[in-house]
């Protein structure tokens, strides 16, 4: 005969084992999980007057962060404009519907609607269509610096269909509560800037019969963020902390701002306007350039792209950004606050040196950088061909205190040849 299957119980309440949710078995007694919470609060009693000294500590350090995030006073849409023009060359257009956007956007939270009030504004999410180098993602990190209000940046990359590899979408917020020291509060009121959106696009304007995991499906997951619900978030981001507590954040009130190159779309809006990308139009006579064509980008260029409509309906804004020409890239190169030029000139500063540009070469980098088709990004890996040698060797020239790069030392560099030609002005 079997003999009778042993109970086991708390040594300390008596309850069974299958009556609690932990039951820690010692040598020769057991205690279950509402004995150890009695049990710790009969020793802060007994020890620590009530309460224990690291949670005492706890609570002293990590003071509530909880407030409201509003513009700053007198701010208003050209105000806004005014602190991107001293950063982003040109783009006015871009820079005036990102102003108003998030202007009406902590307007909206400002003033939040009553019960008796009828009208319920909505947010307005953007979509930014514009080639490499043409100043998106500094448009967005330059509003990041301006505004005292919680801001991330994601590439949309890395995202896939939930239940595949890669990342889920969530983690977009993920991002954007590590950027409030995890406080959801603030996080509720934040903005985020999407790259690369156009990477998630679809191979056809028609549903895919197989399942494209890291396009559509990346998609779809986005809508109902998008439009506002509440959000699951994982706070440490991804699949690396599967055992993490999840976060509940409502996206009602961020702000999503998306963009990317769509390279190719000007073919896509030439269709639409029955045009050639560079030649007379069919309906008149009026040239139409290729550089001309995201001018008249609209949804519908963008759903042909390979977005879903439902996607599109919750981007209501879609504006373009001018792709940049000889003007801008020297503009570019001496203007802004954080100018390349301004740049070099003051690690040469620091050095007891006075770096000059002369006129002929900004003309010529900005002429190359054309060349290279890869917009303002590739002004900096241009002015480090020329300036490498520079940097290199005038740290240990004690005697150089002015130092000209002038049209002929430039030109060497780049096309290869080693000649010194730095002259002391």
């Amino acid at each position: 005969m079997r003999g009778k299957k042993q109970e086991i119980n708390c040594s300390f309440c008596g309850r069974n084992k299958e009556e609690t949710l932990v039951l820690v078995t010692g040598l020769s007694s057991n205690i279950c999980e509402t004995c150890v919470d009695q049990a710790r609060d009969i020793i802060a009693d007994e020890l620590y007057g009530g309460v224990y000294p690291e949670e005492e500590n706890r609570r002293e350090e990590k003071p509530s962060k909880r407030k409201e995030f509003r513009l700053p006073e007198g701010t208003t849409p050209r105000r806004i404009k005014e602190h991107l023009d001293k950063y982003v060359i040109g783009q006015d257009q871009a820079k005036k519907i990102i102003s108003v956007a998030v202007y009406n956007h902590y307007k909206r939270l400002s003033f939040p609607p009553t019960m008796a009030e009828e009208v319920q504004i909505e947010k307005s999410n953007l979509l930014l269509v514009g080639r490499t180098g043409t100043g998106k993602t500094l448009l967005a990190k330059t509003i990041a610096k301006m505004l005292d209000v919680p801001f991330a940046i994601v590439d949309a990359t890395v995202f896939t269909q939930a239940g595949y590899v890669g990342e889920d979408v969530e983690s977009i917020l993920s991002r954007l509560l590590q950027v409030c020291d995890y406080d959801v509060s603030s996080a509720e009121r934040g903005i985020v800037y999407i790259d690369e959106m156009d990477k998630v696009a679809r191979k056809a304007d028609n549903p895919s019969i197989t399942r494209d995991v890291s396009g559509e499906g990346v998609q779809q997951a986005m809508l109902k963020m998008l439009e506002g619900t509440e959000v699951l978030v994982p706070p440490q981001g991804g699949r690396k902390h599967p055992e993490q507590n999840l976060v509940k954040m409502n996206t009602e009130n961020i702000l999503f701002i998306c963009g990317g190159a769509f390279d190719g779309i000007e073919k896509v809006i030439a269709r639409r306007m029955n045009s050639k990308v560079i030649g007379f139009g069919s309906k008149d006579t009026k040239r139409i350039e290729e550089e001309d064509m995201l001018e008249y980008v609209t949804h519908k260029d963008v759903r042909r792209y390979g977005m879903i409509p439902e996607l599109i309906g919750r981007l209501p804004i879609v504006t373009y950004l001018r792709p940049l020409d000889l003007e801008a890239m020297k503009r570019i190169l001496t203007e802004p606050r954080n100018s390349l030029v301004k740049q070099y000139q003051h690690l040469f500063r620091l050095e007891g040196i006075n770096l000059t540009f002369s006129d002929d070469v900004i003309e010529y980098l900005a002429q190359t950088a054309l060349e290279y088709e890869l917009g303002a990004r590739g002004l900096r890996s241009i002015c480090e061909a020329v300036m490498t040698d520079a940097m290199f060797e005038t740290p240990d020239e004690k005697d150089i205190k002015h130092l000209t790069i002038d049209l002929k030392y430039a030109k060497a560099k780049l096309e290869g040849g080693m000649l010194e030609v730095l002259r002391a002005a």
